[in-house]
This record gives structure tokens, C-alpha cells and sequence, in this order.
């Protein structure tokens, strides 16, 4: 999925130009969406962030050190319906009534595990 998917800034490349780490967590997000189906492969890359969507986004990978300070060298953010306690979350946040957002400073592509993947599959269903 990594450069497949063009939006108005760009490929995922050119997102993460100069953060190879970043691209390579990209990447491993990239490949668990994938997995989720066909119907999962939309994603719009902005100067902000990568949207994975269906109906609508469903998960986002962002640049941490654009907007705060982090060694993290990507952030996966997933729309959930319900908040779910895990010590993963770096922060979860409630900006819309029906729509909890979960936080994830990643480190190493092998943190999007079986774990991750579930979250990712539950946001993906929800935004049918």
C-alpha cells in the first residue's frame, strides 16, 4: 500500500522524507490495513497526516515532532466507538459523541502487532 495512495500533498514518501524510521512504521501500519480488505486500501495524504479510510478515516499516521515534542518517530491515532484501556495509549482523547481517539507513539514497526491490528480491525468495521 505505501505509494499506492496519493492525496493533495503528496505520497507517503514524500510524507516522511528524511524520517526513514517513520516511513518504515508507516509501512507496517500500511500492511496490517491492507489485510482488513480491499475496501481498506483508501488513504489521503495531507501536510498533516496519513488517513487510512473506508466511508470515513478510520485511522491516521502523523510526524510527532511537527507538533510536539516526541522522540516518537510516528504517532498512530485510531477512531474507536468506545474507550479502550490499554497502558499502549499514549493519550486518548473524546472529540465527537460517538468517536474516541487512541494515541500511539510507535517506536519499532513490530509494535503493530496481533494487538494493534485488532484495534485496527474494529475501527475499520466502525467506519463502514
Amino acid at each position: 500500500m505505501a505509494g499506492g495512495g496519493r492525496g493533495d500533498a503528496g505520497s507517503p514518501e514524500e510524507f516522511f522524507e528524511g524520517c526513514d524510521r517513520g516511513l518504515a512504521l508507516y509501512e507496517a501500519v500500511a500492511e496490517a490495513v491492507a489485510a482488513l480488505g480491499s475496501d481498506a486500501t483508501g488513504i489521503r495524504v495531507t501536510r498533516s497526516q496519513i488517513a487510512f479510510r473506508r466511508r470515513r478515516g478510520f485511522a491516521w499516521v502523523w510526524r510527532p515532532d511537527r507538533y510536539v515534542r516526541s522522540s516518537a518517530p510516528a504517532v498512530l491515532s485510531i477512531a474507536l466507538p468506545c474507550r479502550v484501556e490499554s497502558d499502549r495509549f499514549k493519550s486518548v482523547v473524546h472529540p465527537a459523541p460517538d468517536v474516541w481517539m487512541h494515541h500511539i507513539e510507535l517506536y519499532d514497526p513490530a509494535e503493530v502487532d496481533a494487538e494493534v491490528r485488532a484495534w485496527l480491525a474494529a475501527a475499520h468495521r466502525n467506519a463502514a
